[in-house]
């Protein structure tokens, strides 16, 4: 008896895109390839997800795993276009969903594509939009090796919020706060300083990429420039990051949203970021896993 990696997994909780990378790396005892798709025994137990290893080790696959992504062919507009529109789509939701977008995937998907979605409030709609304009904005600045800046996150806030015009690109000139977070965001007259020094420890430091974005990220949240939108904006500067360094951007799941929110109290009160740095490196190293797995499938 088999099962089809769609069934296994619904029954092991992964995605089918994740089964199948595990089946091409004989990761699972008795799998073999029927054509397009895999024939996996019934009884199967759920590989140890290999992903999440210590940090250190995390981060040395990734270094081993961008290498040998860069001797392979480079992958064509087709399949590009084809994976950033898929990827668009899951973030966008994700993304807006940490936030409470109440739009479903294919909701998103839908509303990406301009169509409206009925009893849905416009809001849920803007921001669907706004995260796909600035995301494709993003993009533009990878291609020219844009260096992060204050002018830089404005512009990519400004994108974010689209259901808030008088508040788009500006920082906060209230103070706020984050309920069930373990700090206080700076008072209003402290933005612009703490966002230049931070923007100058990102740009001095000497940690591995991964380690530094992670550091970087929960610092610019505590900072929470913005009235709005500063969670988005994080997590497309990560990507702006992640991509100028040559490696894929991430999607933060929803369903994940309770190991990141851990991740940022983590943080503060152990003053280090290994929480986040596994976070993001674990979502790094699936992402490599699936370039490669398309490339080697050749």
């Amino acid at each position: 008896m088999f099962m089809t990696t769609k069934q296994a997994a619904e029954k092991w909780g992964l995605s089918d895109r994740r089964v199948r990378i595990l089946c091409t790396d004989g990761k699972i005892p008795g799998a073999f390839q029927e054509g397009r798709g895999w024939k996996i025994p019934a009884d199967a137990v759920k590989p140890t997800d290999g992903r999440f290893k210590s940090t250190e080790s995390l981060l040395n696959m990734i270094d081993q795993k961008k290498a040998e992504l860069d001797t392979c062919r480079p992958l064509t507009e087709g399949e590009v276009a084809r994976l950033i529109e898929e990827f668009t789509v899951e973030y966008t939701f994700n993304s807006n969903a940490i936030e409470g977008n109440t739009l479903t995937l294919r909701e998103t998907n839908m509303v990406l594509q301009g169509l409206t979605i009925n009893q849905k409030p416009l809001k849920d709609h803007m921001e669907a939009i706004g995260h796909k304009e600035a995301f494709d904005f993003v993009r533009e600045l990878v291609q020219k090796q844009e260096p992060i800046s204050e002018r830089v996150i404005q512009q990519i806030h400004y994108l974010v919020l689209a259901d808030k015009k008088d508040d788009r690109g500006v920082y906060r000139r209230v103070p706020v706060r984050i309920m069930g977070a373990q700090h206080e965001p700076v008072q209003p007259y402290l933005i612009q300083p703490r966002m230049e020094q931070l923007i100058m420890r990102y740009t001095e430091s000497t940690e591995h990429i991964v380690t530094k974005l992670a550091r970087f990220h929960i610092e610019f949240e505590r900072i929470h420039p913005f009235i709005d939108g500063n969670g988005r904006t994080g997590r497309l500067l990560v990507n702006l990051e992640l991509m100028k360094a040559g490696l894929p951007p991430i999607d933060i799941k929803f369903t994940d949203r309770l190991a990141y929110y851990d991740a940022f109290d983590s943080y503060h009160m152990k003053r280090e970021p290994s929480a986040m740095e596994k976070l993001f490196a674990g979502y790094i190293n699936e992402r490599l896993d699936m370039y490669l797995s398309i490339l080697r499938e050749e």
